[in-house]
């Protein structure tokens, strides 16, 4: 059985793994960049400033993602305890928000409290994500934080989308427990799944598919962009004129330009494929001269006073990720933000825009504003796939039509399951299809059975 992988992220990566682990040999992984890692690659810039794509951390559900990364990783990583934080009214509230909304002044404290205490709806009976904020967390901490920062994270109205996603993404609320902290003035710091996490030492979080694909580059062709797919010859095509043959073809780009780029589609399937919404991201790497005494990991930023919606203080994961290692001379921020159709945002003009954001908020002081050393931008036009209201309904119609025709399509935009686009989640899809395809295994976290 000839494989065929289409991208050498996070679960291109994972299903040649594993592929190589069970011993097969016939298989082949095509990479329309000159690197590896997708969304996971890392860059160097011209100064030394080491960049991810975005803010990502390494944690796992998965024991067999932990070994994957220990082979490629040795001990070089870094641990890290959790320490993110809310930008809001020109102070720091710690994350989750809605357990530490002491930290508010009085009238948006008593604003944050009252909503809790005057719930009325069931999450239940919501109809989207919107709905599904106001029954949860109350008029007050939607105002001031849940509305705002989601609005700038997806880029889209709160209504279109689904509340079918959320699962451990977002902190649910115990009004006890917030009036507790109020009263004893206590800080809610360790939710979530992420508040223990590792990074590399050297080379970003592109080091760890880096050191996976390593072994396994004589399979691996960087530069071979996808442009045509004929499924019933099972056939692909490549930019540069290279066609290759397949028994079955495992997609890890996203399933819209999949779809579009596959011979006589029904027009079900591609009006379904118009239905999948994604966003875009700029990521604004700004290297500085000095040092940095802040021990926050990321930060969020839910007001409109700054165009991102997240900054990392990336020279805190490894020192190695500024110049010469020197965090005494250097350090790095790291800024995220979304556009879309819905908000669009000038591309041109957004590191100034970045730097003023930085300025304004209380990151950086205008004396830090002129000790600039470094300024990286990475444009990724998929970001985040939008889990909206109609998302579902359209992979319901897509997924099968092409397993059907032994085309298998996983990964964060694979799948367009943002609830399952982390790295492991990610890495474990490939590694789970290719247990599906060769020994009828259920593939546990496509399916949403895992954990």
């Amino acid at each position: 059985m000839k494989n065929l992988i289409l991208g050498a992220g996070p679960c291109g990566l994972g299903a040649a793994y594993h592929l190589n682990k069970l011993g097969h040999t016939d298989w082949q992984l095509f990479e329309r960049s000159d690197h590896v890692g997708g969304l996971s690659a890392s860059f160097m810039d011209a100064q030394g400033f080491t960049w991810d794509v975005g803010g990502h951390v390494l944690f796992s559900h998965y024991d067999y993602f932990d070994r994957a990364v220990a082979e490629s990783l040795g001990d070089a990583w870094y641990e890290h305890q959790r320490e993110s934080w809310i930008r809001i009214l020109q102070r720091w509230v710690p994350y989750p928000f809605q357990n530490n909304v002491r930290y508010l002044p009085f009238d948006e404290l008593k604003e944050c409290v009252d909503g809790l205490r005057n719930l009325t709806c069931s999450p239940d009976d919501a109809k989207n994500f919107r709905e599904w904020l106001d029954a949860v967390f109350g008029t007050g901490i939607v105002k001031h934080f849940m509305g705002q920062y989601n609005a700038k994270v997806w880029g889209v109205p709160l209504q279109s989308m689904s509340k079918d996603w959320i699962a451990e993404r977002v902190s649910l609320v115990d009004l006890t427990r917030v009036e507790r902290n109020i009263a004893e003035q206590l800080d809610d710091l360790s939710w979530g799944p992420n508040n223990v996490f590792r990074f590399p030492k050297h080379g970003g979080t592109g080091a760890i598919y880096e050191g996976i694909a390593k072994p396994l580059h004589d399979r691996i062709h960087l530069q071979h962009e996808m442009i045509d797919i004929d499924l019933e010859q099972k056939i692909v095509t490549f930019s540069n004129g290279r066609i290759e043959r397949y028994d079955v073809l495992i997609n890890t780009s996203p399933l819209d330009l999949l779809v579009s780029r596959c011979r006589a589609i029904p027009e079900q399937i591609a009006d379904a494929a118009g239905d999948l919404v994604h966003n875009g991201g700029l990521i604004v790497g700004l290297g500085f001269e000095g040092s940095r005494d802040d021990s926050k990991c990321w930060m969020y930023f839910p007001e409109n006073n700054a165009p991102f919606y997240r900054v990392t203080n990336f020279h805190n994961y490894s020192r190695f990720n500024v110049p010469a290692g020197d965090t005494g001379r250097y350090f790095s921020l790291m800024c995220e933000t979304t556009y879309s159709p819905h908000k669009p945002e000038d591309k041109k003009r957004i590191v100034e825009q970045t730097l003023l954001g930085l300025v304004d908020s209380g990151m950086i002081d205008e004396g830090q504003k002129d000790r600039i050393a470094s300024r990286y931008l990475i444009d990724i036009p998929y970001s985040y796939p939008v889990p909206t209201l109609g998302r579902d309904k359209a992979l319901a119609a897509i997924q099968p039509y092409l397993e059907t025709r032994s085309v298998y399509s996983r990964g964060r935009f694979g799948a367009w399951k943002y609830e399952i686009g982390n790295m492991d989640h990610s890495f474990m899809q490939g590694v789970e299809v290719v247990e599906r395809l060769l020994t009828g295994n259920e593939e546990r976290t496509f399916n949403g059975t895992a954990g």
